[in-house]
């Protein structure tokens, strides 16, 4: 039943991604219809994030920002389909580093980085158009599907232009055998942590909240003495990204413990609160308490 499936799932996905741009966002406009004013895909879920993070707003306010964090949404997922068939030209046109010269000087000393975003505007070309774009090996952590086939494909589809995709249960293992490689380890570093994690997790102020953050990334910073740099990515018109880097420290182990973290949280908090229809509200953010 798993190679069927998996079969099924890719025979999908490459067909969706040899449509053009233009179809594939006609197929976003009709998900978006089915997701947000038919069904109203975890629609509880996001109007409560957003009272949560924004009690100033009124209702009306909050309902203003429900479109386009549905067309975020619907946009996110069609690009991910697109992302299996996607050409070099088109990811380095659409998926613009602006400042790459910016961790340059970490690559010539042979030093490592990591690497940290959250899941705002479009994380998933990340894999694809970082290895096009600097001169490092690049470093993709992720979920092991259940599925081995379509996890197989899902690594063959996002290394294919050199990205080294490790299993997060793998991250010690991945961080020794490249010890002596420049590298950017790439982390999404928003995600709610789960039960097992939640004693080792940083407890930090985000967007008004008392917020659980993963520890993975400030670990590996201060074990290994990586700079950290926030990867910012900005939608300036459909289907075109722009990326700006920022180093958060690049002297990770003189900083007090949970310090790291809370550099990241602010900056993707700055982010957010500019444009916070970019972010994926609909994720169950803060289902853990202190």
């Amino acid at each position: 039943m798993n190679i069927i499936l998996a079969f099924i799932f890719i025979v999908f996905v490459f067909v969706l991604g040899l449509f053009p741009f233009f179809l594939l966002y006609q197929l976003s406009n009709l998900l978006y219809l089915f997701l947000y004013p038919i069904f109203g895909y975890r629609k509880k879920v996001i109007v409560q994030n957003l009272k949560d993070c924004f009690p100033e707003k009124s209702d009306i306010e909050i309902k203003k920002l429900l479109p386009p964090i549905y067309k975020n949404l619907t946009d996110n997922i069609v690009e991910g389909i697109k992302a299996f068939t996607m050409t070099r030209k088109q990811i380095v046109k659409r998926h613009i580093i602006l400042n790459p010269e910016i961790i340059e000087p970490y690559f010539n000393s042979g030093k490592s980085i990591i690497a940290v975003t959250g899941h705002y505007g479009n994380w998933e070309w990340g894999s694809l158009s970082a290895t096009l774009q600097t001169d490092y090996t690049i470093v993709g952590l992720y979920k092991t599907l259940s599925n081995k086939w379509i996890d197989s494909f899902m690594r063959w589809s996002r290394s294919r232009y050199g990205t080294i995709l490790a299993p997060i249960n793998k991250t010690a293992l991945i961080f020794k055998n490249l010890k002596d490689t420049p590298s950017v380890f790439l982390m999404a570093a928003d995600q709610s942590p789960s039960r097992s994690q939640k004693e080792s997790a940083f407890w930090i102020n985000f967007l008004g909240r008392d917020t659980a953050f993963l520890h993975g990334p400030e670990k590996y910073a201060r074990a290994n003495n990586y700079p950290v740099v926030y990867i910012d990515v900005q939608r300036k018109k459909r289907g075109y990204y722009t990326i700006e880097l920022s180093i958060l420290t690049d002297k990770p182990t003189e900083l007090e413990e949970g310090k790291i973290t809370t550099l990241f949280a602010n900056k993707l908090e700055s982010v957010i609160n500019k444009e916070p229809a970019n972010w994926l509200w609909s994720h169950r953010r803060w289902k853990l308490s202190r």
